[in-house]
């Protein structure tokens, strides 16, 4: 009685890793976009902090 241990082929298993190695290269680069992106964020916080007190003290004032 000869029992086959592996129920995958090496295909399969290739496919399987592939795959994997692909959401990995993916996961990356969406990492170094949002990287980036924070990045832009940082550099602009004050202005956009000194944007946001404008638009709340015109809109407590009725300007807007």
């Amino acid at each position: 009685m000869t029992r086959s241990r592996a129920a995958l082929d090496t295909d399969s298993l290739l496919k399987i890793v592939l795959l994997l190695v692909v959401v990995w290269l993916v996961l990356e680069i969406v990492e170094a976009i949002l990287g980036t992106l924070a990045t832009i964020f940082e550099v602009f916080q004050p202005v956009i902090g000194i944007v946001l007190v404008v638009l709340i003290v015109l809109w407590l004032l009725d300007r807007i």
